[in-house]
């Protein structure tokens, strides 16, 4: 089993659980970006970079993401292609997107795009949270756990 991070805007604080979590289970781990990426001296932990471009990081990830795999990243579209392939994703804050939730997911995301397209702020997500962190690493911890 195998991790891929959506590496462009994961937080730190976030890849440094993985990191820690990689090394811990021994479980690969790739970070995908399109510029480069600092990581770990750790034969668990690699960084992949991609060509610069709209998409161009969920594309290779969806391209070589195996089923049964996680993938950490906040974009909805690239968990909905995931989902399809037979992996599991999940949010940096800890949602773990699912079959059952994405589709709803999805239509949220359009619905705010177009009220963005029409000139309505519809401001930012919060900052990262505590919380938020704890509900990554649980979920994370979880996924793990399972896949031993």
């Amino acid at each position: 089993m195998k991790i891929w991070v959506d590496a462009d805007a994961c937080p730190v604080v976030i890849k440094e659980i993985l990191f820690r979590a990689a090394d811990r289970t021994e479980t690969p781990l790739t970070l995908v970006a399109n510029q480069p990426l600092r990581v770990p001296g750790s034969r668990f932990i690699k960084s992949l970079q991609v060509a610069s471009g709209f998409d161009v990081a969920d594309d290779e990830i969806v391209r070589r993401v195996e089923p049964g795999e996680l993938v950490i990243t906040n974009d909805i579209p690239l968990a909905a292609e995931v989902i399809e392939k037979g992996c599991t994703a999940l949010s940096t804050r800890g949602e773990l997107f699912t079959e059952d939730n994405i589709k709803a997911r999805l239509n949220m995301r359009d619905f705010l795009d177009t009220l963005r397209s029409s000139g309505i702020e519809s401001g930012g997500p919060p900052a990262l949270s505590q919380s938020d962190r704890q509900q990554f690493a649980n979920q994370l911890d979880k996924w793990l756990a399972s896949n031993r």
